[in-house]
């Protein structure tokens, strides 16, 4: 997966003369945005991590704290996103869909079936050390049901790894048997064997469910179960084929319909920037018809929209 992000890390980087950039652009009358986001988004986070430290060394003063005072919006928003280090990013976004008012449960189905089993190791002690809290716990206080029963397994990540080739056939049955084939649906079953298994296991397991009960995965979950769960399992099936696919299904339903959720998009961006946004660009063209770059130039406007063209990186037009 190496280099598949459109945001590298800048070859020839220099922390001080990037922090008095930084700081020239928000002095004086008027604030420079396009320094700021230009400089921002041709770094790489763990640069960005530098230029904060130059510039409390050089200024005595916190960057995000001034970034923040001079911005504001949906510009800042993503700003504060991009001088964020990632695990910590996710563990704040976990914690205030949990501790806002209802939980943001769009939020804990995207960051926890998309992260790698180590990723969420480090949102748990990244989560503990932040918050001081724990948070399968404050999942758990805050969601019910087979949908937490997910949710808790998913943080457990002591799943599978690899494929275990004499399950495959069992699992794909124990599915059927478990939601088309029967009267009623047995979450559990759907539960268990999506949660803990590796997503080259669940590949082989969607294949061979396909043969067997002549639907997809996908169109089994939809109608066998519904709600938060469905959400959940869908975001999880998704996931097992490919993590970009679902990111740029998720950017995609982000700017249909009407209004823009413009949480997730800038979510989505800052975090799959370096990352995987290259193979999201081209599934978005291959699924969509049309370039991400095109779509965030239609749905956004302003300096907002200027960074997030920035993250996308080009245009597959």
């Amino acid at each position: 997966m190496a280099g598949r992000g459109s945001v590298r890390a800048s070859g020839n980087f220099n922390a001080n003369q990037d922090a008095e950039t930084l700081y020239k652009a928000m002095k004086g009358l008027g604030t420079d945005e396009d320094s700021i986001m230009k400089l921002l988004t041709s770094r790489s986070n763990s640069q960005r991590q530098q230029i904060k430290a130059a510039y409390k060394t050089l200024h005595g003063k916190d960057l995000v704290g001034d970034l923040q005072g001079e911005l504001g919006g949906k510009f800042e928003t993503l700003v504060v996103a991009l001088m964020t280090p990632p695990i910590l990013y996710d563990a704040t976004t976990l914690r205030n869909a949990i501790k806002g008012a209802g939980t943001d449960e769009k939020v804990l189905i995207e960051i926890l079936s998309s992260r790698t089993a180590q990723q969420v190791k480090d949102i748990i002690a990244a989560y503990r050390q932040e918050f001081d809290a724990d948070l399968e716990e404050d999942v758990t206080g805050d969601t019910s049901g087979h949908f937490r029963r997910l949710l808790v397994i998913l943080l457990q990540v002591r799943g599978q790894r690899g494929v275990q080739e004499g399950n495959i056939e069992t699992d794909a049955q124990t599915l059927f048997s478990a939601g088309e084939k029967n009267y009623g649906t047995d979450e559990d079953q759907f539960i268990t064997i999506l949660g803990n298994r590796s997503a080259e296991h669940l590949r082989r397991v969607f294949a061979a469910y396909m043969k067997l009960a002549g639907y997809e995965m996908e169109e089994s979950v939809k109608r066998e179960t519904s709600g938060g769960l469905r959400d959940l399992l869908l975001a999880v099936v998704k996931c097992a084929r490919s993590v970009p696919a679902y990111f740029a299904e998720t950017l995609y339903y982000s700017m249909s319909g009407a209004g823009t959720d413009d949480q997730a998009l800038i979510r989505v961006m800052v975090s799959r920037s370096e990352v995987d946004m290259l193979d999201i660009r081209a599934d978005y063209r291959r699924l969509f018809a049309k370039s991400l770059y095109s779509t965030i130039q239609g749905d956004t406007s302003g300096d907002c929209r200027k960074a997030l063209l920035l993250l996308c990186g080009g245009d597959d037009a």
